[in-house]
């Protein structure tokens, strides 16, 4: 799984005997490209919500039976309906609900392994969902085929594998400049300069930005942004709700500037979120 702390909130009406859930580490070939690989089905009718927030994390979801409802920070509604799909990073919260019937397998990629993988530009994938045949066309609705007539997970998660690794093999190399930018950001939890990363590359802030987007989905600022957000909450669980503290540590101005930044990218607050997971 993610190295990234817990990041959705599951509704207290669906408990887990309402579902199966499945998890596999990907080959070590996969190491920095995909970080896991879910199988999930519900078990009996119902109405589950999830609330995921912001993260590094870009799924595939190839789904062989009912869609979700899915809402970029807000309810979904009834036109928010996704079955097999690819959706890039988002600096806010995501509502999903399902109603009893989802099958699928979820394939968890790293921005960096996302933009080799799907081969575009990850700024088509920002903020939306993409159908499966837009963002893999006939390859990718072959593979939805292969996976649905599987007997079983472990046998779709070596397709999947397979799959990946082969289309990566024809990939083009991602730009050296970018991987170590996006890297830098991340190994300094959110806290490196952006002037800085462009005087060490030689580029340009608006250079770096325009291919750091292009590359990534959101520009080297919003990334930040999501880094410290998620390293304030996993320093949350260590230090006894130290908000102040937590503040500190993660580089935000002072209390108030880390509350707006969790009510922008979980909506929820510090303390309301520590308190629903």
């Amino acid at each position: 799984m993610s190295d990234e702390p817990e990041r959705h909130r599951q509704d207290n009406r669906s408990p887990a005997l309402h579902f199966e859930m499945v998890r596999r580490k990907p080959s070590a070939s996969l190491a920095g490209i995909v970080t896991d690989i879910c199988g999930y089905r519900e078990t009996c009718p119902g109405h589950f919500r999830i609330v995921e927030y912001a993260s590094l994390t870009v799924p595939l979801v190839i789904s062989f039976a009912e869609a979700f409802a899915i809402g970029l920070g807000h309810t979904p509604g009834d036109n928010d309906r996704y079955a097999s799909f690819a959706a890039g990073l988002f600096a806010g919260p995501v509502m999903i609900e399902s109603f009893g019937g989802v099958c699928c397998v979820q394939v968890n990629f790293t921005p960096l392994g996302a933009r080799c993988f799907f081969g575009l530009p990850m700024s088509e994938l920002r903020d939306r969902m993409v159908g499966l045949d837009d963002a893999l066309g006939f390859d990718g609705i072959a593979l939805r085929e292969r996976l649905g007539d599987a007997p079983d997970w472990d046998r779709r998660f070596d397709i999947a594998e397979g799959f990946i690794a082969a289309r990566l093999a024809e990939a083009n190399a991602l730009s050296p400049e970018i991987a170590w930018a996006y890297r830098t950001v991340v190994a300094s939890g959110g806290r490196t300069r952006i002037a800085a990363l462009a005087g060490e590359i030689g580029w340009s802030r608006k250079h770096l930005a325009a291919k750091f987007t292009d590359a990534i989905g959101v520009g080297p600022k919003t990334l930040s942004r999501i880094v410290r957000f998620n390293r304030a909450l996993s320093l949350s669980k260590r230090q006894d709700d130290d908000w102040a503290g937590i503040a500190a540590d993660c580089g935000y101005a002072d209390q108030a500037h880390l509350v707006r930044e969790f009510r922008q990218l979980a909506g929820e607050t510090p303390t309301g979120l520590a308190a629903s997971m």
